[in-house]
């Protein structure tokens, strides 16, 4: 029972909805039981509630049954018939399930009640009146229901459109700002090697043929939205590798990575701009160079991940100007995939340097 609306036809195939006919026939038992009670207490013939009862439940089950059913069957339950369609249902289902009820009340009272079943009776004429009435109500009911159903779902559908909205525009900002961190890398290694090429060609060769190694082996994982902690490990040394060619014995480095945290995955060119800073502002400057050491420590069900360096350290300022675009860019992506709960910190370090931090929560515990 539902109310009238466009025309649409039967899918060909459609399993009937038997959960829907349950719950439609639960409310229909309810309206059985107030049209018994209404029956009995307010213009009923002195008749008893058990009968009334009874009654009410033959007629109102054998046209619920042809009325819900046939609607169910051939329109489905997201469907609406179109009126005139359901209003013929109506018509046929009310006077059906009035003598037909009335018929099989009397054999299982064991009595006739053909003031209930008998056409052109005032009795009979009232009955079916009560009945149309009710199948209104019920059809109103029903109705109400299913648009405030519609409503619901219609606002579900919208906030999952909007949620996809918003995962596409984070993602298109990810994917700008590790655009950014890529030309910026290879801008100051393209900037090393043409200094190189002036001052040693062999050695500027040996860095190029490292820097197409190196764009071979990250160019997949740079495209990633995720990579292991030991991918990126890997891409550090591979990183630190090419830019040992150019510093020569002035640049030493070393990784601490436990082996229970090398397949927690992580976004991919975090540690990367970290480095970079290391080399630029910290270790290059000067005439003996250094040490940059990473690690990686989980604690709380957080992700630490540290850059140290034994160079000019944070009082001694910038080493060389820099549009600080990948510190930035890397506070930028955590705050976007992160938010509050990851942090990027610079601090000196114990050792004079500097020691930059990344904390992130650990979302695949392989501790």
């Amino acid at each position: 029972m539902t109310d009238t609306a466009t025309l649409d036809r039967p899918r060909p195939g459609r399993r009937f909805p038997w959960r829907r006919f349950a719950t439609d026939a639960c409310w229909m038992l309810v309206l059985v039981v107030i049209c018994a009670v209404v029956i009995t207490w307010s213009f009923g013939d002195g008749t008893g509630f058990g009968i009334n009862l009874l009654v009410s439940a033959c007629i109102g089950t054998i046209a619920f049954a042809i009325i819900d059913g046939v609607r169910l069957a051939f329109w489905g339950e997201k469907v609406r018939p179109h009126w005139l369609a359901f209003a013929a249902l109506i018509a046929v289902g009310v006077p059906v399930g009035q003598i037909a009820g009335a018929r099989l009340a009397g054999w299982l009272l064991g009595r006739e009640l053909t003031g209930l079943h008998t056409l052109g009776s005032s009795r009979t004429t009232g009955m079916l009146v009560f009945t149309l009435l009710a199948t209104g109500a019920v059809t109103l009911f029903f109705a109400s229901r299913d648009r405030l159903a519609r409503a619901e779902a219609a606002a579900a559908q919208e906030r999952a459109r909007a949620e996809a909205v918003e995962r596409q525009a984070l993602q298109a900002q990810l994917q700008l700002l590790q655009a950014q961190i890529e030309p910026h890398m290879l801008f100051n290694t393209l900037a090393n090697l043409q200094g190189l090429i002036a001052l040693d060609p062999q050695r500027a060769q040996q860095m190029l043929d490292q820097l197409i190694q190196y764009l071979r082996a990250t160019l997949s994982s740079s495209r990633a939205q995720r990579t292991t902690l030991a991918q990126e490990f890997a891409l550090l040394e591979a990183y630190l590798g090419l830019m040992s060619v150019r510093m020569g014995a002035r640049l030493s480095y070393g990784f601490d990575l436990p082996d229970a945290l090398r397949a927690v995955e992580i976004p991919p060119m975090l540690l990367q701009p970290l480095v970079e800073n290391a080399i630029a502002h910290g270790l290059e400057p000067t005439i003996d160079g250094g040490h940059i050491h990473v690690t990686a420590r989980c604690e709380d069900k957080l992700l630490t991940l540290s850059v140290a360096d034994n160079g000019r350290g944070l009082a001694a300022g910038p080493g060389k100007a820099g549009t600080s675009l990948g510190l930035s860019n890397t506070r930028a992506r955590l705050d976007v995939l992160f938010g509050a709960r990851a942090s990027v910190t610079l601090q000196p370090a114990d050792t004079g340097g500097a020691v930059a931090r990344i904390t992130i929560p650990l979302e695949q515990d392989k501790t």
